[in-house]
């Protein structure tokens, strides 16, 4: 008998957005229609790969060690990378399918200059080419540029090396349609968007509670609050 090949797929974790960890999981969660194996990446837990010192212009956690995650599948077979400041809006087995098997990576490749100096809880709004592009990633982890992201390389190398791909080649650089990491705030209301991605501050916040996208991000954090209250009755 054929088992349907679990979907990997690896979240950002900061203490300062664990709700919207949480709610990002519970609509992957809610809307998959494959099995799905979710993995927090909480700095904490790589200290004995993860040796980089905290950089000045880092506004989370998981700056960095996202890029550990081809070596978190031990180099082999697809995993998603995803920032923890979203909401998915679609089936994230929608997305695997998009797999191009000569890439390293897929990425939706943004051309855009951010429209704020400073985003959540006043962290700097850096402009650099490429921006954005790190915070959905679907690596082809088997793929011999992949490999070059070890734990030695992802300690040394500089922000841009990383955040500009410079360890793979624009040919091994798929793309991925923008509905797929939808940047809330800095494009349009787009009722297609399969992820919102709330690049500058989340609903969470208090002064980005009207934003777009919000009422179903409540939503969603209402659902997953039910279903926990649920739980604790039903095991209680």
């Amino acid at each position: 008998m054929n088992r349907t090949p679990m979907l990997h797929i690896f979240i950002g974790y900061d203490q300062v957005e664990s709700v919207a960890y949480h709610t990002l999981c519970h609509s992957i969660m809610e809307r998959s229609s494959v099995p799905i194996a979710i993995h927090p990446v909480k700095q904490s837990m790589f200290r004995d790969v993860y040796t980089r010192s905290r950089d000045s212009k880092q506004s989370n956690e998981f700056s960095f060690t996202r890029f550990l995650v081809p070596y978190l599948m031990s180099y082999s077979g697809w995993a998603l990378f995803m920032d923890s400041d979203m909401l998915l809006r679609a089936d994230i087995n929608e997305l695997f399918e998009l797999k191009e098997y000569d890439k390293a990576v897929q990425v939706v490749q943004h051309d855009y200059t951010p429209s704020t100096a400073t985003k959540f809880l006043g962290a700097t709004q850096y402009r650099y080419p490429r921006k954005n592009w790190s915070s959905v990633m679907l690596f082809n982890c088997s793929n011999f540029h992949c490999r070059r992201l070890t734990p030695e390389y992802i300690n040394t190398a500089s922000a841009l090396d990383l955040h500009r791909f410079q360890w793979t080649d624009d040919d091994h650089i798929g793309s991925l349609s923008p509905d797929w990491n939808w940047l809330v705030g800095e494009y349009s209301y787009n009722s297609f968007a399969k992820i919102a991605h709330y690049t500058i501050g989340g609903p969470w916040f208090d002064e980005y509670r009207l934003t777009d996208y919000a009422d179903e991000w409540f939503d969603m954090r209402a659902s997953m609050m039910h279903s926990m209250q649920r739980n604790i009755e039903q095991t209680g």
